[in-house]
């Protein structure tokens, strides 16, 4: 949300709820600066992994993307089955790797971007996103048409 309510008081509300979040989420400055979205992306590299590493990368970039139409989940799917796509792909973690505390992992890369964001009300409150920033979740399925049919 960008800018300020007209009403000062709505304003303090909002800002009292933004501070006890953030207070709760446990984070310091220096955490949100490390996890802040850049181009590069912030993280390990895909490219970096072990085989295994990639695999679950793999299967978490498609909890994500399976869950679109079966025509674009497919798309993705064969998208991320190339190693040289999966190289692009960073992950980023924050917060503790034990269970019930804080955390936040985002995967990006050129074309995706996932947040997970358990950090609210003592990680009992999840918020996660998923964008694929060349299209924001549609193929222009006419467009490959005709390119397709240009070339035949």
């Amino acid at each position: 949300m960008a800018g300020q309510f007209e009403d000062p008081a709505l304003n303090r509300v909002v800002d009292d709820i933004d501070r006890r979040a953030e207070a709760g989420s446990g984070y310091s400055e220096s955490d949100h600066a490390r996890v802040a979205i850049t181009i590069p992306p912030k993280g390990i590299s895909g490219r970096d992994l072990s085989a295994d590493q990639r695999h679950l990368l793999r299967r978490l970039v498609a909890l994500y993307t399976g869950r679109a139409p079966e025509f674009l989940a497919d798309a993705y799917d064969t998208h991320y089955a190339c190693d040289t796509a999966l190289d692009l792909v960073h992950f980023a973690w924050a917060g503790s790797t034990d269970a019930g505390e804080p955390h936040y992992y985002r995967v990006q890369d050129p074309r995706l971007l996932i947040e997970y964001d358990n950090t609210q009300r003592h990680a009992n409150h999840a918020h996660s996103v998923w964008r694929d920033l060349t299209s924001d979740f549609g193929l222009d399925v006419r467009a490959e048409h005709r390119a397709h049919s240009a070339h035949e």
